[in-house]
């Protein structure tokens, strides 16, 4: 689908697509056409993931980017890096107070180019 067609879409989201795709062009990592591409997908599919989840399943020294919005829900244990279109208060308290840090995904795509070491959610 292109960017083009998505007149009621988040101005944001598609500056956002742009820049991935960008990215992708200029570095080869798999992971930025991945999260373009996921974007591009209607915004009710886009669905908000709990922080408890996110401590779960990520590994320690990987990143999460968050396709949609981060929530409070849950504990957060150990520090996270977590990437998000957006993050409730709640989200944000809970990672902070647990010493990890909290981004978007373009400040994550400048600071980590290739992609190493991330993984999707949402």
């Amino acid at each position: 689908m292109s960017t083009k067609k998505m007149k009621r879409e988040n101005p944001y989201v598609l500056e956002l697509i742009e820049k991935l795709r960008r990215k992708y062009s200029e570095t080869k990592a798999p992971i930025w056409k991945a999260v373009a591409e996921e974007l591009l997908r209607p915004r009710s599919v886009r669905k908000g993931v709990n922080v408890g989840k996110i401590d779960k399943i990520l590994k320690d020294g990987e990143t999460a980017i968050v396709l949609g919005k981060a929530l409070g829900g849950g504990y957060v244990t150990r520090p996270l890096t977590v990437a998000a279109l957006s993050f409730s208060k709640k989200a944000r308290e809970k990672i902070e107070k647990a010493g990890g840090r909290c981004m978007t995904i373009e400040e994550l795509m400048n600071e980590n180019p290739k992609g190493s070491n991330v993984r999707i959610f949402g």
